[in-house]
């Protein structure tokens, strides 16, 4: 029993946000490898990309109508029950929730599965899709009820659990797209729909070996709550419950369907919209950009930053049960804070080294810094989306971002149709209508949450300062940059500007003193970091 008492020891909330950052990291850093490996591979490029992405939007559509709002639903009523004794109440959820969302994942596996043909050749119009949506058919079954026990695990505050399948789940991906696209290439010679339906299947393995690892991982220590001491509550029918989890995650649910039909309407609108001025397989190929190369670049902040979306939604939960609005309220300000920090620099830096991020990375396919300098605008307001969602879901404001981002997604709409089809614009026109999605998402998000908790969002704190910190940081980057070129190699000299930047704009947010010592103090070493700091002078005791 010492084992399993062990094992659902409670992290702290930087802890678990710590160890989520990590992974989300490393995934990113695997993910780049195989995306990398696609697009410059002889036969994919970014016509690959376009068949890829069309079937992985289409299919991730299908998989958020089945799973998508469980993992914050399930961990929001287990973290709920856990904070008043309820052990085996927040088990039961569990169970239930296993069962149900596990018949929703087999529905929308057959859904894909059978509706392969229609959905390719009618509604994307890209015939070559039909394969990759087969390949990735039986991956809405399994994710289905890795989500739910990913719930379970968040609501116990036992995040690195889901970090870790996160990331073994990702290795799976990048090797087994490698091998399949390599054995593709090998049986059939470059045939460039099997190489994507190669690479989508290995999103199934990945999600397969995913759950095993769950399954096992929960068989083996669910007995640390079972035993645990519990209250006596009043017992809820299998219906209760069933309407409790759907109440929490339909919303939720409906939030992330609207991200993936944002996605969806650039499947739809921008083949459409382009070819009324270019060639079907140019149109394509911009298409490839934006959804293989563009999207991937634009994601890496967000992945990072879904640590606090993930962590927020249990923990504000599990302060609002005790009662405890104080805790929950420094913890949202302290998120948003780090989110902005996140997310400015990104932004600055992928706006100003569009052309050369797409060079060092995709040497044979480097087309597209135009729509990356207008899409890197997206990063900054996506991620405080993305933070305050999981505040407003904590708070028990599900339906907020729903709405939110159900305006935004309806302007995108509009734009697409309006911009895309105009030559001038072109495929500029869906970045420009996804940066308008987030911007309006954010601000209505933001304007909710601000009357709904008591933290003071200072305009020095939140805003000046982090955009001083990035501008100091884009300039000295930029100006090392175009001073390293007549010496060094392009891509040299990008590598090196990107690494300082990051030097450069850490040491610009420590001597503007965006932290108190109170904050530094919730990063894990905190009280460490800030003896440092102190030491050299930066920061002192009076003033903080």
């Amino acid at each position: 029993m010492q084992k399993e008492k062990r094992t659902y020891k409670k992290e702290s909330f930087m802890q678990g946000v710590f160890a989520m950052m990590f992974s989300q990291v490393l995934i990113k850093l695997l993910g780049l490898v195989y995306k990398l490996y696609l697009t410059n591979r002889e036969g994919f490029g970014d016509e690959g990309n376009a068949i890829y992405s069309s079937g992985f939007y289409i299919y991730s559509l299908l998989l958020t109508l089945s799973s998508v709002g469980i993992p914050n639903a399930i961990s929001k009523l287990v973290s709920e029950r856990i904070a008043i004794g309820d052990n085996k109440g927040a088990n039961r959820i569990f169970k239930i929730a296993f069962f149900v969302f596990g018949f929703l994942g087999f529905i929308g596996t057959a859904i894909l599965f059978f509706g392969a043909h229609y959905i390719s050749n009618i509604i994307l119009k890209i015939p070559e899709a039909e394969m990759t949506l087969v390949a990735l058919s039986p991956s809405i079954f399994f994710v289905a009820i890795i989500c739910v026990i990913r719930g379970y695990f968040n609501g116990n505050g036992t995040l690195k659990v889901t970090a870790n399948s996160q990331t073994l789940e990702q290795v799976f991906k990048t090797v087994f797209t490698i091998l399949l696209v390599e054995s593709v290439v090998i049986i059939s010679g470059i045939n460039t729909s099997l190489m994507a339906a190669g690479a989508n299947f290995a999103t199934t393995f990945a999600t397969f070996g995913s759950f095993t690892y769950l399954f096992f991982f929960y068989k083996k220590h669910r007995t640390a709550n079972i035993n645990a001491p519990d209250v006596i509550t009043k017992k809820e029918s299998i219906i209760q419950i069933i309407k409790k989890i759907l109440y929490v995650s339909m919303p939720i649910s409906l939030s992330a369907i609207l991200t993936s039909i944002s996605k969806n309407i650039d499947s739809v609108t921008v083949v459409r919209g382009l070819t009324t001025f270019m060639e079907a397989s140019k149109a394509k190929i911009q298409y490839g950009i934006l959804g293989g190369k563009v999207d991937t670049l634009t994601s890496l902040p967000l992945s990072f930053n879904v640590a606090f979306a993930t962590a927020l939604v249990p923990a504000i939960s599990y302060a609002r049960a005790k009662k405890d609005m104080q805790t929950a309220n420094r913890r949202v300000g302290f998120s948003i804070l780090v989110t902005i920090l996140i997310g400015l620099p990104c932004t600055v830096g992928m706006c100003i080294f569009s052309k050369q991020i797409l060079q060092l990375l995709f040497p044979a396919q480097a087309d597209g810094a135009v729509v990356l300098a207008i899409s890197s605008l997206v990063i900054i307001f996506a991620v405080l989306a993305q933070t305050i969602n999981g505040a407003l879901q904590g708070l028990g404001k599900v339906m907020v971002p729903a709405i939110a981002f159900g305006v935004g997604v309806i302007v995108k709409l509009i734009l697409n149709i309006i911009l895309i089809p105009i030559p001038s614009i072109g495929i500029n026109g869906a970045a420009i209508g996804t940066v308008v999605c987030n911007i309006i998402a954010c601000i209505i998000g933001f304007s909710v949450l601000n009357k709904n908790i008591e933290v003071k969002f200072g305009i020095s704190k939140y805003v000046i300062k982090p955009i001083i910190a990035s501008a100091i940081m884009g300039v000295c980057s930029y100006a090392v940059y175009l001073g390293l070129i007549g010496i060094i190699s392009e891509k040299i000299a990008t590598i090196l500007a990107i690494g300082l930047a990051i030097i450069i704009y850490i040491l610009a947010v420590i001597a503007l003193k965006i932290f108190t010592k109170e904050e530094i103090y919730m990063i894990p070493y905190g009280q460490k970091i800030y003896a440092v700091l102190e030491k050299t002078g930066i920061y002192n005791n009076k003033e903080h």
